[in-house]
């Protein structure tokens, strides 16, 4: 019998346990897949935690993943066995070996983007396509702020951004994030635990401030985040890895400036199949031509997940991390 992360209960990383688990054979419309490799992504610890409630427990966490089709239901025209394909977002149960999960919600991947690339890009980079082209379509000339630039939104967000030819200012906790993010097209690394973001962002915008702040932080940078856009410019809070935005007034947004704030998710913005094939399109496209690189930081195998999400809570990661099953 194959093996997966199981919780049957939310909590610390404790909570991740390797055990048996036989998902089944595909139903109508569904597909058995034998997956190569998992992404690891803030979100999961959202939903170890319970600050994003899993439909019932016990339940296996994770939201992106690649590999193999075993087996395909009734009905299923998608893709076929054999087929190497990757996915991003609902339903979870990425955390193991083998999966069952709806053909409709699977990408086909070209053959230059391995099975570990595609489960170490499809969330954050499709993540980074609706940042850049859906809540503010970034153009040549814009000045953007990524918070977390070392994270792995964050590095595509840098190299996507560049390559429109947009200017990008970038925050990092550690000087050897800085030499990171410079290497993956920031144009100007601000180190927020020695420096004032807010200040930097005047200083290098000439007082101007930036078209679009893309915060994934959420309490600690949300506040500062508002004071760095220009006159109608776009806030979007799309994490919360420091805890959640508090309650805010709405005559803040007019006070500082007519600003919009957007609040997005992956699962809106991939919901329909055509959306989705849109966004892996684009994001292979910026990956074959290498305006984009896709380089894996960090491996776990699957099963010292809990030991992967203690890493990435405690900022010891940076890019994009993968779980490797067997």
């Amino acid at each position: 019998m194959s093996k997966a992360i199981i919780m049957h209960e939310t909590g610390g990383p404790e909570v991740l346990r390797w055990e048996e688990y036989d998902p089944g054979q595909p139903g109508p419309g569904e597909v058995l897949l034998r997956q190569e490799a998992i992404g690891l992504n803030f979100i999961d610890v959202y939903h170890r935690t319970g600050l994003y409630p899993l439909p019932s427990l016990p339940a296996t966490p994770g939201m992106e993943g690649a590999g193999i089709v075993e087996a395909v239901g009734e009905g299923v025209s998608e893709v076929r066995v054999d087929d190497r394909v990757a996915y991003a977002g609902l339903p979870p149960g990425a955390y193991a070996e083998v999966r069952l999960i709806p053909a409709h919600r699977l990408v086909l991947l070209p053959e230059y983007i391995s099975t570990h690339q595609g489960a170490a890009m499809m969330l954050k980079g499709m993540t980074a396509r609706y940042l850049l082209r859906g809540c503010h379509k970034v153009k040549e000339g814009d000045s953007i702020l990524i918070h977390a630039a070392a994270g792995g939104v964050g590095l595509i967000v840098c190299q996507w951004a560049k390559h429109i030819g947009a200017t990008v200012i970038g925050t990092v906790g550690s000087r050897e994030k800085v030499d990171l993010i410079r290497a993956y097209g920031c144009d100007h690394p601000i180190l927020y635990t020695e420096e004032d973001f807010v200040a930097n962002v005047a200083e290098i915008t000439q007082g101007r401030g930036v078209d679009v702040v893309y915060d994934s932080v959420g309490q600690a940078t949300f506040t500062k985040s508002l004071d760095c856009l220009r006159p109608m410019g776009t806030m979007v809070s799309f994490g919360q890895a420091s805890g959640s935005v508090p309650p805010l007034d709405l005559s803040v947004l007019s006070v500082k400036g007519s600003l919009f704030l957007t609040r997005p998710s992956l699962m809106t913005y991939t919901s329909e199949r055509q959306d989705l094939l849109a966004h892996a399109r684009d994001l292979f496209e910026v990956v074959e031509i290498g305006a984009v690189r896709i380089d894996i930081k960090q491996r776990y195998p699957l099963e010292e997940a809990a030991q992967a999400h203690r890493d990435l809570e405690n900022r010891r990661t940076t890019g994009s991390t993968v779980l490797l099953p067997g």
